[in-house]
């Protein structure tokens, strides 16, 4: 179908969003809303905007021009009657859209395509009063639209695969990817991005970092845009808190999803986040205020007074991994720290335990090594750019100011060729004792969803990591950091953790065990016989 007019009802944030980049590609755009004078207030909104843009240089005068003369309001839902499409972006209330849809049913053509923009409804509920639900979809944006190049594209259980088509072609058209997802609680991007707010909030509940070293740990060791807090307090807890507990009671308590209770309180005690002041953070102006609750800032005034003399202390490696013991190995080499390579630590050897899915206390004995001289390492994450580091409950504070010395601030964190460059110190976080240090179990959590959400067919592997990465702006997709980082890796985290706890959460997808176990990668699908 070639898409020649647009209808949007509902002229909010979202509503305008799609009507801009359905403008800016050609496409005569129908203004509605139920409230009189919205639709001329928001076309108003969007011409000041864009005139700001062209002012800028961003936008020329005939690119302004041909996109206002592209948007039209009108005040009488019935004008919508030539449009091929009509995109809906009203409130999230499953009653109102069902009767909207039926409104409509009764204005346009028989071939007009009816699409919903809904983030939370099921798109074969707001159909489901319709006489024709084979052309009724999902169409899902994100804010802001212009730039979230991404749209799902959600077919009910009746809908024809020709308005799928159709769909994604007019995605295209206004210059953004169209994923295809089943009709499922929180379709991909809200159903993918429930692990990371969800794990990094048991962290914290567990006591293991502050989440202003949470934030630090996810944000410079695993490479997110922004910290699991930072976003929070950015999308509001009035806003997040819902949908957590939305789609942990649509999915029937599944553990993976299962909310925490602070946000709660959160939600409760008003402290929503940015928007009003006060959330994980506190602000002042919209300006974020750094606050005093970092685990490794009470400890670095301490260490400060010790020193970092790194001359005297001896290492022995204990390490999951061949490639992670060489990299300590080097590493170590390069600032010329003595390392102990007798088959049993002496005594008085810093133990360093690079481990996956283990606390300290766990790996110490698998090792058969004294936990009071060890301190592990996360070798998840770039040492080049952030390191974790965990002591056990009763690691001795020698070993412990030890370990912060070699990879804290204390160190000259180059290799020998780079000595005559300067570099800023890489930081350390010293953590409490976790199952799994902090990036491990999100990070697993998240590529685990991930490969979830495949194996129920949601999406394709491909769609999956193009809808997360592009939709949530995480470094990698689900699928595609999995394979980065080595699935069996990744399988032998969620096996131990949930070894260790017995949390459902934690339990490996099928997904991901059979094609670590098989040494395949991630996206392989298996053929349709």
């Amino acid at each position: 179908m070639t898409v020649n007019t647009l209808a949007i009802i509902g002229t909010g944030i979202m509503g305008m969003g799609i009507a801009q980049i359905a403008a800016q590609s050609g496409i005569q755009v129908l203004l509605f809303d139920a409230k009189a004078g919205a639709a001329e207030q928001g076309r108003q909104s969007l011409q000041t905007m864009l005139e700001k843009l062209t002012a800028k240089g961003k936008f020329t005068d005939e690119q302004l021009q041909s996109t206002l003369n592209n948007l039209t309001v009108i005040e009488d839902l019935t004008q919508i009657v030539k449009a091929e499409i009509v995109i809906e972006a009203i409130i999230e209330n499953l009653e109102i859209k069902q009767q909207l849809f039926k409104q409509l049913e009764s204005i346009v053509s028989a071939e007009t395509i009816l699409a919903t923009n809904t983030s939370s409804l099921a798109v074969t509920a707001i159909a489901s009063d319709c006489d024709h639900p084979e052309r009724v979809a999902g169409f899902h944006f994100f804010n802001p639209v212009p730039l979230m190049k991404i749209v799902e594209v959600i077919p009910g259980i009746s809908t024809r695969a020709s308005v799928v088509e159709t769909l994604k072609d007019l995605a295209k058209c206004m210059g953004h990817l169209g994923v295809v997802a089943k009709d499922t609680p929180g379709f991909i991007v809200n159903h993918g991005g429930r692990a990371y707010g969800t794990e990094a909030l048991k962290i914290l509940g567990e006591g293991v970092a502050s989440f202003e070293d949470i934030d630090r740990i996810l944000r410079e060791g695993a490479g997110f845009r922004m910290g699991p807090f930072e976003l929070l307090d950015l999308t509001g807890i009035d806003v997040s808190h819902p949908v957590m507990e939305s789609i942990y009671n649509q999915y029937y308590s599944e553990p993976r999803y299962r909310p925490h209770p602070l946000t709660r309180q959160m939600l409760i005690g008003k402290k929503l986040g940015r928007k009003v002041g006060e959330g994980f953070y506190q602000y002042k102006d919209g300006q974020k205020l750094t606050s005093n609750t970092s685990k490794s800032s009470s400890f670095e005034a301490s260490f400060s007074k010790t020193g970092s003399d790194t001359s005297n202390i001896s290492v022995w490696i204990g390490a999951d991994l061949v490639e992670d013991k060489q990299q300590l190995i080097d590493y170590l080499n390069a600032n010329d720290i003595t390392i102990d390579r007798n088959d049993e630590p002496q005594s008085d050897s810093l133990i360093l335990l690079a481990i996956y899915g283990e606390d300290t206390t766990n790996a110490a004995i698998r090792y058969q090594v004294n936990p009071k001289q060890a301190v592990a390492i996360d070798m998840l994450t770039d040492l080049s750019k952030h390191r974790t580091l965990m002591p056990s409950i009763v690691t001795q504070d020698n070993f412990v100011i030890q370990a912060y010395a070699l990879f804290g601030k204390g160190l000259d964190n180059r290799s020998v060729e780079d000595k005559s460059t300067t570099q800023a110190a890489v930081d350390a976080t010293l953590i409490t004792e976790s199952t799994g240090f902090v990036a491990q179990r999100v990070i697993a959590m998240v590529i685990n969803l991930g490969c979830d959400i495949a194996m129920q067919g949601i999406a394709s592997p491909e769609d999956i990591d193009n809808a997360v990465k592009l939709g949530l702006g995480y470094p990698y997709g689900p699928i595609s950091w999995g394979n980065e980082l080595g699935a069996q890796r990744i399988l032998l985290i969620l096996e131990r953790i949930y070894g260790l706890t017995g949390d459902q959460r934690y339990r490996p997808s099928p997904w991901l065990q059979r094609r670590a176990k098989l040494g395949i990668s991630l996206c392989t699908q298996q053929s349709n016989y």
